[in-house]
């Protein structure tokens, strides 16, 4: 499906890929000072409760068979530094399209989109690139994981991809995700020798190499059974309250989303509720009970 803009002059950028891996160090090398920028911006977000990402009347149009397909149809929406909150709705919402905004791997057909108060849809590619390595990690429900790498390989591969960390650092850090995860003593062992649980929770270490300030996770649990899944579900408030990661997390899981501190729904391309449930809020995110109203 192609992305129909009414609009050349207030139309953003063409859609970013993410970096392949022999293009990704020589992109990141040359935006180390877009990076020290986005660090800077973050740090100034971090000492207040400013959102860190601001979604602001955002359509979302695809050509199906010659056709428009409206998929977000003017969604707006404001998440605060450490938050940990759920996208929930039936299937075809534009749940997981949502989310791929936020993770600059789409441009919305209209609107706005800041992180930290950067206007990504208004970014080279190159910027947009280097915000998403500096700020951004990722988990799906598939776990991506490089077959021929062990555990800490996998962990570490973001790291090695950028270079811009020592390599006795990095495995120093993947270690420590490992442990956190509970997978230190798999370290050394290939996906194929580790459950589907565990696979999901190497990716998820794997997403916290880079220590993005947010971590957006699309059906994280959805290939899961039960037990690893109240597995996750511990992981995410537990990384959460450890490194202070604002936690987006799009889901069908029921438990998951009582559970989660807030609960944006989502139907038909819009947000139709958006609670926050004080009683369930993990200690990282206390904060965040009287925020104001995140509606734009």
């Amino acid at each position: 499906m192609t992305d129909p803009i009414a609009d050349p002059a207030s139309s953003p950028p063409e859609p970013v890929e993410s970096p392949a891996p022999d293009s990704a160090v020589s992109s990141v090398a040359a935006s180390v000072s877009v990076a020290s920028g986005v660090r800077d911006s973050l740090d100034a977000f971090e000492r207040g409760i400013a959102p860190i990402v601001e979604v602001e009347s955002v359509r979302k149009v695809y050509l199906h068979e010659d056709k428009p397909l409206e998929v977000l149809k003017g969604v707006s929406l404001r998440i605060y530094p450490r938050e940990v909150l759920s996208i929930v709705g039936p299937s075809g919402a534009g749940k997981s399209t949502l989310l791929h905004l936020i993770g600059t791997l789409d441009v919305p057909s209209a609107g706005r989109i800041l992180i930290a108060g950067a206007d990504v849809t208004r970014m080279s590619n190159a910027r947009v690139a280097a915000l998403r390595n500096e700020t951004i990690g990722f988990v799906f429900q598939f776990h991506h994981l490089l077959p021929e790498f062990t555990a800490i390989e996998n962990v570490m591969m973001p790291g090695l991809i950028q270079g811009a960390m020592r390599r006795t650092e990095l495995a120093e850090r993947a270690r420590s995700l490992l442990q956190q995860v509970g997978l230190e003593s798999r370290a050394t062992h290939r996906p194929s020798e580790m459950s589907g649980g565990e696979q999901q929770r190497v990716a998820l270490a794997r997403a916290l190499v880079l220590t993005p300030k947010i971590l957006l996770a699309d059906e994280p649990t959805g290939n899961l059974d039960s037990t690893n899944s109240h597995m996750m579900h511990e992981l995410f408030f537990k990384l959460n309250e450890l490194h202070g990661t604002t936690m987006v997390i799009v889901t069908h899981n029921e438990a998951l989303a009582a559970r989660v501190p807030r609960r944006v729904k989502m139907r038909d391309g819009v947000i139709v509720e958006d609670e926050r449930h004080a009683d369930t809020l993990p200690a990282a995110a206390d904060r965040l009970a009287t925020a104001p109203d995140t509606a734009v």
